[in-house]
C-alpha cells in the first residue's frame, strides 16, 4: 500500500506540471524490489495513463504540432514495439536501467531556459532533418527499459530552440504516450513469466489515474516545475547509485 500511494503522489506532483513519471515509478518499483524483468510492464503502463491527460490537453488547447511532431512519432511507434520485444540479459538491462537513469536524473537537475522565440540555428535545422533518427533512437530506449521517452527528447528540442515551450511539452506529452503504449505492447508480448504476478501490481494504474486526474484538474502547479525537475532528479540519482554499486 505505501508502493501504491506513492504512485499516487508521483502521478499527481507530475500531472500538475504536465510531466509523465516514467522514470521516477521505475525507480519505485526498484526500490521496493520489483525483479527487472518486471520493471518496464508497470512502469509503461502507469506512464501511458498519465501521459494520456497530459496529451489530450495539449492537443484540445491547440499546443500539438501536428506535422512538425509526425517525423519523431512516426518512427519512435515501431522502434519502441521493437524495444518491448527486444531480449536483454539482466545484467544488460540492469547497465541499460542505470545509464537511463542516470542521464535522467542529470537532464532533471540542468536548468534549461524554455525560450518561448524558436531561433534559425544549424542544430535546430540539423533537428527537423535527424527527427525520424532521434525519435527511432529514443523510442527503442523507452520500450526496452520502460522510460517514455519524452524526459529525454524534450531537453534536446528546447536546446535547440525547435519550438515555443509549450508545442515542446504537447510533443513530449505525445512521444511519452505513443512510446508508452508500443512499448508496453511490445514487452507484454515479450513477458512468459507468471501471468500472476503482473496482477500483483493492478492497484497502482488505478493510483496514477486518480493522481493524474487531479494533478491535471486541480493541482495546477502544486509544486513549481523547476522544484519538481530538482526534487525528482536527486531522487533518481541517487536509485542509479544504487544500481551502479550493484553493477559495479
Amino acid at each position: 500500500m505505501l508502493l501504491v500511494f506513492l504512485f499516487f503522489l508521483v502521478a499527481l506532483v507530475y500531472s500538475s506540471v504536465g510531466f509523465g513519471g516514467g522514470s521516477s515509478y521505475l525507480a519505485l518499483l526498484h526500490w521496493h524490489g520489483v525483479p527487472p524483468a518486471l520493471l518496464p510492464i508497470p512502469a509503461l503502463a502507469c506512464n501511458l495513463i498519465v501521459s494520456a491527460t497530459g496529451f489530450a490537453q495539449f492537443a484540445r488547447a491547440g499546443h500539438f504540432p501536428w506535422r512538425r511532431s509526425l517525423p519523431f512519432l512516426a518512427c519512435s511507434i515501431p522502434a519502441s514495439y521493437l524495444g518491448g520485444l527486444f531480449p536483454v540479459r539482466e545484467a544488460d538491462f540492469l547497465w541499460l536501467l542505470a545509464a537511463s537513469l542516470t542521464a535522467a536524473g542529470v537532464l532533471l537537475l540542468v536548468p534549461i531556459k524554455q525560450d518561448a522565440s524558436p531561433s534559425d540555428s544549424a542544430f535546430r535545422r540539423w533537428i527537423g532533418k535527424a527527427g525520424p533518427l532521434l525519435g527511432a533512437g529514443l523510442g527503442f530506449l523507452s520500450g526496452v527499459v520502460g522510460i517514455g521517452g519524452g524526459i529525454f527528447l524534450a531537453p534536446i528540442l528546447h536546446l535547440a530552440r525547435w519550438a515555443p515551450a509549450k508545442q515542446v511539452a504537447a510533443l513530449a506529452a505525445g512521444f511519452i504516450f505513443v512510446n508508452s503504449a508500443s512499448g508496453l505492447a511490445g514487452q507484454l508480448q515479450k513477458f512468459q513469466g507468471d501471468n500472476a504476478a503482473l496482477w500483483a501490481f493492478w492497484l497502482l494504474p488505478l493510483a496514477v489515474l486518480v493522481g493524474g486526474w487531479l494533478g491535471s484538474r486541480c493541482g495546477c502547479g502544486l509544486l513549481p516545475a523547476l522544484r519538481v525537475r530538482q526534487i525528482t532528479g536527486g531522487i533518481i540519482l541517487l536509485v542509479a547509485g544504487n544500481l551502479w554499486t550493484k553493477i559495479l
